[in-house]
């Protein structure tokens, strides 16, 4: 006999349905069917299973903290302006409760380790998870925790119960219809990582506004979201392709990196190449900013169900 807690997993094998579903219940979610909250119930029972409490404390407000998780341990994230604006906005709402912010980066073992443990914990009062992969593991560490989760953006292999989100691949097809109205025809473009959904949203965003167009969209260089990446990109792109005119850039970032690659080759933006950024933060005060349109530059937010 132990006296081992059972596990959120171990409820939601008994009562036949996923642990985001078991989670909803126990935190009284909508968009649970009668039918599901009756299985998973009775399985809570049956297991004698008891919540962590600090599972219900994201919609009591009761005092806890939420856990900001990242999927990257690179220093450069901190220069990144979206972070920075994420992290910002996140704290603004929590400081209207009392709760507080916990940063996790958690792309290392050592760093999943940690996360584990503190979702596992009383301190974890729910967690938002950002720049996810493809097949990250911290979709599994969060979903078995039995606390409330939202995606920061959605994954390429899971649809997440709650996420928020950019529209991607339409703030980039415009992006690239706003060059296309100026007169640009030779167009190339660097992509974020293709392992990333924002990364691949806004490459198809791109696709098909060239297909629309009757345009080539064979001009590519997938990159990393980072300023040398984005420099590297555009030399490469120039050596192949120096009749471009026109370039759409996955991120303000990678932007700012092509844009200092065409200031030193002496090239001239918009009037020799025009470039787009198919996000929305700012670009570091030192540097040039790449065109955006006036509809593509705000991104349009939707929370699933």
């Amino acid at each position: 006999m132990t006296n081992r807690q059972p596990t959120l997993s171990e409820v939601a094998k008994l009562a036949g349905v996923s642990v985001g579903t078991v989670s909803r219940v126990i935190n009284n979610a909508p968009h649970v069917s009668r039918k599901a909250r009756d299985v998973v119930e009775r399985a809570i029972e049956e297991f004698g299973y008891v919540p962590n409490v600090a599972a219900r404390s994201l919609a009591s407000q009761r005092s806890g903290a939420v856990v900001l998780a990242i999927s990257s341990d690179d220093p450069a994230l901190f220069a990144n302006l979206f972070f920075a604006q994420v992290i910002s906005g996140v704290n603004a709402v929590i400081e209207e409760s009392d709760l507080e912010l916990m940063l996790v980066l958690a792309a290392s073992e050592r760093g999943r380790s940690r996360l584990s443990k503190i979702l596992q914990s009383r301190a974890a009062a729910g967690v938002m998870l950002l720049a996810l992969r493809e097949n990250d593991p911290l979709t599994k560490i969060a979903e078995g925790s039995g606390v409330p989760v939202v995606h920061g953006g959605r994954s390429l292999d899971v649809d997440p119960p709650w996420y928020v989100d950019a529209d991607n691949r339409g703030g980039a097809r415009q992006a690239v219809e706003y060059l296309i109205s100026a007169g640009r025809t030779r167009f190339a473009t660097i992509t974020g990582p293709q392992d990333m959904h924002a990364g691949v949203a806004r490459y198809l965003g791109y696709r098909e506004a060239m297909a629309l167009a009757g345009l080539s969209d064979q001009r590519v260089v997938h990159s990393d979201f980072t300023e040398d990446g984005g420099r590297a990109a555009m030399a490469h792109l120039l050596a192949e392709h120096p009749d471009l005119d026109a370039v759409m850039v996955a991120s303000d970032i990678m932007a700012a990196g092509a844009l200092v690659l065409l200031k030193e080759r002496g090239i001239d933006v918009p009037e020799q190449v025009a470039v787009v950024s198919a996000s929305t933060t700012s670009s570091p005060p030192s540097t040039p900013s790449p065109r955006s349109p006036p509809s593509a530059s705000r991104s349009r937010r939707s929370a699933a169900r």
